[in-house]
């Protein structure tokens, strides 16, 4: 019987969005920014440096920031899940687009890897907003 109350409780915490909307879009805007919010300062600042320094790194290698382009099926998932993955670091990525960064696809394993870094840092923000609302919501300690 507790365990079914449990799970109630938990559920209608979940449909409660302004304990979890603040941190999971500071987390995204800012990574690391949620944690900071939630006064997780240590977790905060690793994530802040993880995030923003794989795309620093994706940008010193030249990395392409993918643009939502149609196609054939496997065209169309590959630069809208790129382009998704881009623009989950938030403010990184618009402040290189607000910058002028742009770079054409080029032929290079040095440039592929930077790709991969600059998608993988917006994977990495992804899994650091699911924790602050898995924090915020209480499901964490």
């Amino acid at each position: 019987m507790t365990e079914t109350k449990a799970k109630k409780s938990q559920a209608a915490e979940l449909r409660q969005p302004q304990k979890w909307i603040t941190p999971v879009l500071l987390g995204w805007l800012v990574p690391g920014g949620g944690h900071f919010y939630l006064k997780r300062w240590n977790h905060g600042g690793l994530l802040l440096f993880s995030v923003a320094g794989m795309f620093l790194f994706g940008l010193m290698m030249r990395g392409r920031m993918f643009t939502p382009e149609s196609g054939d099926l496997f065209t169309t998932v590959m630069n809208y899940g790129g382009y998704m993955g881009d623009l989950a670091t938030g403010l990184l990525y618009f402040l290189a687009s607000w910058l002028g960064y742009s770079q054409p696809l080029l032929a290079s394993p040095v440039t592929d890897y930077g790709t991969k870094f600059l998608v993988c840092a917006g994977l990495l923000n992804i899994l650091a907003m699911v924790d602050a609302y898995e924090i915020a919501v209480g499901e964490k300690p």
